[in-house]
């Protein structure tokens, strides 16, 4: 999964809210400026929840996400520094709630975000052009998630490690190949990110097996544990790595980033190995897991600038 390129666009997505969208692109943006990459993290929900845990002084800032989709400023005018050196924020607020009935009439509504950003990105001296681009989506499969995946070239896909971690995986996965098919043939699935795992129970060995035997090495070694320090961190504005780096979240984080860059230690792959002994008895093998058998669902793929458009195509939830 990892591999060097100028710069990585990636989008976290799952249309299951709780799973740790927000708290990835938070803390592994972090991870990845305490190693010396420019970062920037945009906050394309309208809970504004990366917003808030980055910055939570930041009650209703101005200007945001929306006022760059519509128009109103650039990117450059509404990105800002965090207190993370290396890390940028495009915040987001409450008023992205109402962008996708606004912007339906929209030319190009799809690209947006992806003119507004590649705008930002050549106006740059090549010394401060970002490493990262990591995009922080709502739980549905509406117009903003559209315009997050015809900006970015990886989606991963954080999967909370519970019963239903695989509920509406099959849509998702549809509507990714379905915009990299008519939008964006540099999309792909990079990886999977089994997130608040509870190495206690059984019900986590049974479905991070389930995960992987369907999506095989797209899995990242890394589990991201249940730890109570990361469900603090928001609330004091901080990334996990500021508020407690030598938490096991910090340590998870710092892993993540390591694996995506390809370059884990043999201390990362003897810990990888521990927790794995722990949880299933013995270390998880791939080529031993049975054959994926994929999920069948009728999916309404989302209507495209060609197709007829239907009154209301936003799907959602809270995350």
């Amino acid at each position: 999964m990892g591999y060097e390129c100028p710069m990585r666009r990636i989008a976290f997505m799952n249309q299951k809210g709780g799973v740790g969208k927000t708290t990835t692109v938070a803390n592994l943006g972090a991870a990845f400026a305490e190693r010396g990459f420019k970062v920037l993290v945009v906050d394309n929900d309208p809970q504004a929840n990366l917003t808030t845990h980055l910055d939570p002084s930041i009650e209703e800032p101005t200007p945001t996400i929306y006022d760059v989709l519509t128009g109103q400023v650039t990117a450059s005018e509404a990105i800002y520094e965090t207190s993370q050196p290396g890390l940028s924020l495009l915040p987001s607020g409450i008023d992205l709630s109402g962008a996708e009935i606004e912007l339906v009439q929209e030319m190009g509504r799809e690209t947006l975000l992806k003119r507004a950003i590649d705008e930002h990105v050549l106006r740059l001296p090549d010394e401060d052009r970002y490493d990262f681009i990591l995009i922080d989506c709502p739980p549905s499969l509406g117009l903003l998630s559209l315009n997050a995946l015809t900006t970015v070239t990886e989606v991963m896909i954080p999967i909370q490690t519970q019963y239903f971690a695989m509920r509406g995986m099959s849509k998702l996965l549809e509507v990714v190949e379905l915009v990299k098919k008519r939008l964006n043939p540099m999309l792909r699935l990079s990886a999977i990110i089994p997130s608040i795992a509870d190495l206690r129970t059984k019900l986590t060995a049974e479905v991070l097996s389930e995960i992987r035997s369907y999506f095989k090495d797209k899995v990242c070694r890394t589990m991201i544990r249940v730890n109570v320090r990361l469900a603090e961190a928001p609330s004091h504005g901080k990334s996990i790595l500021e508020y407690d780096k030598s938490s096991n979240g910090a340590k998870d984080y710092r892993r993540l980033a390591r694996e995506l860059l390809g370059a884990l230690t043999e201390d990362d792959l003897e810990d990888i190995e521990w927790f794995e002994l722990r949880l299933c008895g013995e270390p998880i093998e791939f080529d031993d897991l049975p054959a994926a058998v994929p999920e069948v669902a009728p999916v309404a793929p989302i209507p495209l600038p060609d197709e007829p458009r239907p009154p209301d195509n936003v799907v959602g939830g809270a995350d």
